[in-house]
């Protein structure tokens, strides 16, 4: 099995929720990494199975071209605000690889970079882009919705 759409990792909010970490989706510290269509992301996985490195997220899966750095790129200009009708939304940037060129680009990990306990990097969400993605010696930008990059009815 492979990508077949997006979504948050469960433990991650759970773990936020009892405290076990602090995940705090305004901090500029957070990454998103590109990965093939080799990956089949698990919402329902362990935290150790949701982070950078770990689990379906493992080396030979990301994404290896010029313009492109293992870890992937920091979401910048990240905001957590209250919307219209009891919806909570986080939004960031969009996100861009400039000057690159690889193939075969299917979803995203975004992750926190910034925890390193329980579990260091731990996945936030997966987004899938819906089918191959590639750049050749351009830029390759994830545009984020109008919509932002999640959002949670709250009401």
């Amino acid at each position: 099995m492979a990508w077949s759409a997006s979504g948050a990792f469960r433990q991650t909010f759970i773990d936020d929720w009892l405290t076990t970490i602090v995940l705090n989706l305004d901090l500029e510290t957070h990454k998103v990494a590109l990965f093939d269509n080799t990956v089949t992301p698990d919402f329902d996985a362990t935290a150790a199975n949701t982070a950078y490195g770990a689990g379906t997220w493992t080396t030979g899966k990301e994404m290896v071209g010029t313009g492109y750095t293992a870890g992937g790129a920091l979401l910048t200009s990240t905001t957590v605000t209250g919307v219209a009708g009891g919806i909570a939304m986080w939004d960031a940037a969009d996100t861009a690889w400039t000057t690159a060129t690889f193939t075969g680009a299917y979803g995203a990990l975004i992750y926190a970079d910034a925890l390193t306990t329980p579990v260091a990097d731990q996945g936030i969400m997966a987004v899938y882009f819906g089918g191959a993605y590639s750049v050749t010696a351009g830029t390759f930008t994830i545009q984020w919705s109008a919509n932002g990059i999640w959002r949670a009815d709250v009401a």
